[in-house]
């Protein structure tokens, strides 16, 4: 099970500083969309570079284009870019070919898909690597979690990997480890912490 720190409202400088002390606890380094409108790409290349053994996730969100932005992201250094499940599949099938090339991976990011029940399996079908349920942070305002969305993502995957992001912290991951995701996604709840590296240390070991 790994640990995804989800990074989305810190500068380049900023996040590559926060990694310094908490990169031991963290298997992914996800550039989020804030970040990557902010960064750019270069916030790809330099955590990469700064941080080769970790992956690096950026969350380009593709809706259209999808071999081509997935290559933006992949030659920046991505080990992971993420489409949004809601886009037409050839898109999806774009980015999943783009994967294959060059041997990284396709996140598909469930925000606002509805019927998981009749969409999971058509995505799965695609051969992408993992299916996310995410709860935004509009969602989450109003008081929602993917506790419920990753029972039942759980339901209709079969031999894909599944991520679950929205919200999480350290009060709450035991019930999400308790589902067995192979990905927890976590942000605010370690970078908004009182003491972020604690609070990193605490869920890779809530993970284990």
């Amino acid at each position: 099970m790994k640990l995804q720190l989800a990074i989305d409202e810190l500068t380049l400088t900023e996040a590559l500083e926060v990694l310094k002390d908490i990169h031991p606890y963290i298997d992914i380094v996800e550039v989020g969309t804030p970040f990557l409108i902010d960064a750019g790409r270069e916030a790809v290349r330099q955590i990469k570079a700064t941080y080769p053994q970790l992956e690096v996730l950026c969350d380009a969100k593709i809706m259209d284009a999808g071999a081509y932005e997935a290559q933006l992201a992949y030659d920046a250094g991505a080990d992971y870019v993420t489409v949004l499940g809601i886009t037409d599949d050839l898109t999806i099938k774009g980015c999943v070919e783009q994967a294959q090339k060059q041997v990284r991976q396709v996140m598909v990011d469930l925000i606002c898909v509805e019927n998981f029940a009749k969409r999971v399996p058509i995505i799965e079908a695609f051969g992408v690597d993992i299916i996310a349920v995410h709860t935004g942070a509009d969602q989450q305002q109003a008081g929602r979690t993917p506790l419920e969305d990753l029972k039942e993502l759980k339901q209709y995957t079969k031999d894909v990997q599944v991520a679950v992001a929205g919200g999480i912290n350290a009060e709450t991951i035991g019930d999400y480890v308790a589902l067995d995701p192979d990905i927890v996604i976590v942000g605010s709840g370690i970078l908004k912490a009182d003491d972020p590296v604690a609070a990193a240390k605490e869920m890779k070991a809530a993970l284990n």
